[in-house]
This record gives C-alpha cells, sequence and structure tokens, in this order.
C-alpha cells in the first residue's frame, strides 16, 4: 500500500467513526483533536512532560483508542525527525491545548540532539547497505546476451530462361517472393509452366517468374 493509498484509508477511518488500529491513524486522530498540540507537517512542538497522563484522561471516554495504543503512538510521534528537530534550545513544551508550559531543559535538548544524530546515523546505514545487496543482485544476475545472428543464405543466382526451349522435365529456378525455388516443368502451356517444385508442389507459373 502506498502513502497517498494509507493517507486515503485513515481519512475513512476517522470519517466513520472506525476503531483506529495503527500509530499513523492515532497520531492524525490527535492532530485533529489538539491541533496546537501535535503537529503532522512541519516542525514538531516539545510537548508537556507527563502529557500521556493529560491526554489519557482527555480520551478516557474515547472507545476508538485504548491507553496502550496511545502510549506507542505518543513514543513514536516523539522519535520522529521532525519532533527531534523542534527539540532545540530555546523551545517551549506545549500541552494538548498549544499552551506554553515552560522552556525545554539543556538536558533534554542534548539527549534529542542525540537521538536525532543516532536516527540519521542508522538510516545512513542502511541506506547503505541496501544500495550494496542491490549492486550485489545486479552482479548476480546473467547478462542477457544478444540473440546470435542467423546466417543469410546466400542469394540464388537468377537469370532469363528462353521460355521457347522449355518442355517437359526442364530443370527451372520459380521465383516465390524474395526466393527463388528449384524446380522441374511437368507441362508446358501458352505463356505459362506447370512447374513441381522440390517440396512436391506443383504450381502454374508465368513465364516471367520462371529462371535458368
Amino acid at each position: 500500500m502506498t502513502d497517498s493509498q494509507l493517507d486515503v484509508q485513515i481519512e475513512e477511518t476517522l470519517e466513520n467513526g472506525q476503531k483506529l488500529t495503527n500509530n499513523k491513524e492515532i497520531i492524525a486522530y490527535l492532530a485533529e483533536k489538539f491541533p496546537l498540540c501535535f503537529i503532522l507537517e512541519g516542525e514538531a512542538k516539545p510537548l508537556k512532560i507527563g502529557l500521556f497522563q493529560d491526554l489519557a484522561e482527555a480520551l478516557k471516554d474515547d472507545e476508538r483508542v485504548s491507553k496502550t495504543q496511545l502510549r506507542h503512538a505518543l513514543r513514536q510521534y516523539t522519535s520522529n525527525w521532525r519532533y527531534l528537530h523542534g527539540c532545540r534550545e530555546g523551545a517551549e513544551r506545549v500541552d494538548l491545548y498549544g499552551n506554553p508550559v515552560g522552556l525545554l531543559e539543556a538536558e533534554h535538548v542534548a539527549h534529542a540532539a542525540q537521538q536525532l544524530a543516532e536516527a540519521k546515523a542508522k538510516f545512513a546505514e542502511k541506506r547503505k547497505a541496501d544500495l550494496a545487496a542491490k549492486k550485489a543482485q545486479q552482479k548476480r544476475q546473467p547478462r542477457r546476451q544478444n540473440n546470435p545472428k542467423v546466417p543469410r543464405k546466400p542469394k540464388m543466382e537468377l537469370s532469363a530462361v528462353d521460355f521457347a526451349t522449355l518442355s517437359k522435365g526442364s530443370a527451372v529456378k520459380v521465383k516465390v517472393g524474395e526466393q527463388a525455388k528449384k524446380g522441374t516443368v511437368v507441362e508446358v502451356l501458352k505463356d505459362s509452366a506447370r512447374v513441381e517444385l522440390e517440396n512436391g508442389l506443383v504450381m502454374n507459373v508465368n513465364a516471367d517468374r520462371l529462371f535458368a
């Protein structure tokens, strides 16, 4: 399933009030319920410490999502690169309704920077490994061999036949398309002859298609 197909599925799930089943659906739902807290595009805002408890309380009667699902979705949201980028010096944490609740502490800024660096390094290693695997697979695949050229049959030498000299049993060549077939005259007619080809086929051939 592509990202666009998944986005459409999430929209339909939210509109139909169905129970949410994965982190992406839950995060989209939280952004719909608390748009000043959860950001889907652009840089995310650092969240209030203990926000999970506020979230669990706010959604305690919501049958579409459980506490366990909320915890998993929140963990994914706060480990996203966008969120870690937003956890920089001078940034303020926000509550569910976007209200500032204090500056991000230096140790939390450093921790977010470390997480971001590790995530990027891990991504780079995976990308490098995937690229190496792809190259190895390409090397293992046998190269396609060009179809060997079929040697052309040498063209048969053709020269005009003297129709007046033809008789039963005369050896002739009959032009068929771009090829010439060998044959034997079985009957001479007024301006054509009946010829039996090497394959046994007997055909009536006009004089202009008969050659010596």
